[in-house]
């Protein structure tokens, strides 16, 4: 999580293990562990959860899946919550960004 950009850090806790759940189908990992969760705010008065993330290429053909399985993931772990997904590509993803445990899995297929 050390990557990621937060204002609540038990809650982006949360959150991510969810996001764990969110698998790039292309690549066949989860979309925390390729490292395209850039953001998780979240508003206590407002009751919203801003995220930002991207994707591994700009014209990915599974990106609105992603986004929406993204979107359905923090709805489910915070329930009354509104989620807003942000795509970004600054920066643009990178190999770099994968985690280690990433890597690993990726190394075992």
């Amino acid at each position: 999580m050390n990557h990621i950009i937060t204002n609540n850090k038990l809650k982006a806790t949360v959150a991510l293990a969810g996001l764990q759940n969110v698998i790039d189908p292309e690549i066949g990992l989860n979309i925390v562990d390729l490292g395209l969760v850039y953001q998780l705010d979240f508003d206590e008065t407002e009751k919203k959860i801003f995220c930002s993330m991207t994707l591994t290429t700009r014209f990915c053909p599974m990106g609105e899946s992603i986004t929406a399985a993204a979107n359905e993931s923090l709805l489910m772990s915070f329930s009354d919550y509104t989620p807003t997904i942000e795509l970004t590509f600054d920066p643009p993803w990178s190999h770099a960004m994968i985690s280690e445990e990433g890597q690993k899995f990726l190394n075992e297929m």
